[in-house]
């Protein structure tokens, strides 16, 4: 019983030590999601965009036309106009007026149109420039990537020749407090171990710092323990098939940095056009609803007849006699908010046009900067088509030399491998010296460690390659 326990217990060990060791390592793709996931330059580039999308909506909509209201309510005291009899009067008066006016453009040169294409092209370029980013930051990942790996092999040499080394200097050791052997070896080994400690901690923190800098890349906190997965191209050293020219011209197809430019391009021709439009008329059409309010509106019905004097007199035989009229009496009634609202209504619709005549020639300064500003852009477009050519014929030439230096370094390793093999049994048997043994050591080492970076640097310049042929991870 206490048998099987123990192999349950070894299989669920096993397989839980498995799973936290898989987990633990990060694959280069892993990284990548995670710097799309976090980067911050990737997020304002995103907010560059969605800018870009709210100002091409916002093109449309001036297509639209403008409906505004206005409701005011006061009170004035003294003299002042009735809104309701248009008379003098002076005494306070509450008044309040509601309008609601509509203002559409019918024609403008096409400058709405217009200005919707260019925004569109100026949305299309900022997708576009975000994919860049993307890109960018996909290849500054697989650079660090490959450098940690780089410097990680590095760290593991410098481990591995510090091993060979401590196993010969306790072998001198041994020898040199028995009194046998030369002591001069025991302490040039004692200085030559000293002198690869300090190279495992040069390479122990160039790793360190390649690493913090990965990981201000991704702005991500990563866990030191975890490890990086090896790259699958790294085993292989198959010579790249394609010229300079073919990556340029898949380059010219797949990256969104062209693309973007051409948007640019297509952005400032229009906006040449929209400049052009203040050469034309503009028609609106516009159109009005009014009221208004006014305390003192009265309606007046009548309750009656009366005979009151009316001032002027009569002479009869020398006799005064006043002058009498018949005079109608009447009850005044405040008009409600409502009814004078519904009263008074009153409404305006036309159509304006305006004609351009003299403006100090603002227009056609305006359309000459446009020029100037789509000149700007096509000439932006071929610097970078130039300053990429540039780039990936150095990107490619490195990766001919990284080849080169690749293949040469095999023979030398190879070579000095077995110099050292040699000299390590003559050392060991007392026939060399140790200056012979660590020039053997020392160059075999140096080597190794020359051709690791040789490798690492023919399958950088691959990923650069591949890179500027759009060949990037995608996440999708």
């Amino acid at each position: 019983m206490n048998t099987k326990i123990i192999k349950i217990g070894l299989v669920v060990w096993t397989f839980f030590f498995g799973a936290v060791h898989a987990q633990s390592q990060l694959t280069l793709e892993d990284c990548i999601a995670l710097a799309l996931e976090n980067n911050n330059d990737l997020k304002r580039s995103g907010l560059q965009s969605k800018s870009a999308v709210i100002n091409y909506k916002q093109s449309v909509n001036q297509l639209m036309p403008n409906i505004n209201a206005n409701y005011n309510i006061g009170v004035n005291d003294g003299r002042s106009i009735d809104p309701f009899t248009n008379s003098y009067i002076n005494q306070e008066l509450t008044f309040s007026t509601l309008g609601v006016n509509l203002n559409a453009t019918i024609f403008n040169g096409f400058r709405a149109l217009n200005r919707i294409k260019q925004s569109k092209f100026n949305m299309k370029a900022s997708e576009m420039e975000l994919e860049e980013t993307k890109q960018n930051l996909i290849l500054q990942v697989t650079i660090g990537y490959i450098q940690i790996l780089n410097n990680r092999d590095v760290l593991k040499l410098s481990k591995s020749r510090l091993t060979t080394t401590e196993a010969q200097l306790k072998r001198l050791k041994t020898n040199y407090d028995q009194g046998t052997g030369n002591p001069v070896d025991y302490t040039d080994m004692k200085g030559q171990y000293a002198m690869e400690k300090i190279n495992v901690a040069n390479a122990e923190n160039n790793f360190k710092a390649t690493v913090l800098s990965f990981k201000t890349l991704l702005n991500l906190e990563l866990d030191t323990q975890r490890d990086f997965e090896n790259i699958s191209e790294l085993l292989t050293s198959d010579e790249y098939t394609l010229s300079a020219t073919d990556v340029f011209n898949d380059a010219l197809q797949n990256l969104a940095t062209f693309k973007s430019k051409q948007f640019r391009i297509d952005a400032a021709d229009t906006g040449i056009k929209v400049a052009k439009a203040d050469y034309y008329p503009e028609i609106t059409l516009f159109g009005q609803l009014n009221t208004n309010y006014s305390s003192l509106a009265e309606t007046f019905t009548e309750t009656g007849n009366s005979t009151v004097e009316t001032g002027d007199f009569v002479t009869i035989n020398g006799q005064d006699y006043p002058v009498l009229q018949n005079q109608s009496q009447f009850l005044g009634n405040k008009i409600s908010y409502e009814d004078q609202f519904n009263n008074n209504l009153n409404s305006v619709v036309g159509v304006a046009v305006r004609v351009p005549l003299f403006n100090g020639f603002r227009t056609k300064n305006a359309v000459q900067l446009q020029k100037i500003a789509l000149e700007e852009s096509q000439l932006e477009l071929e610097n970078t088509k130039l300053l990429l050519k540039q780039a990936i014929q150095q990107a490619y030439n490195d990766m001919e030399y990284a080849l080169n230096k690749y293949k040469v370094l095999l023979d030398q390793v190879t070579a000095f491998k077995e110099s050292y093999r040699i000299n390590e049994v003559r050392f060991n048997n007392g026939v060399s010296n140790i200056v012979e043994y660590i020039t053997s050591k020392n160059n075999m080492e140096s080597a190794l460690i020359n051709l690791n970076n040789a490798r690492y640097e023919y399958v950088l310049r691959i990923k650069i390659l591949d890179y500027y042929r759009g060949l990037y991870y995608q996440t999708t």
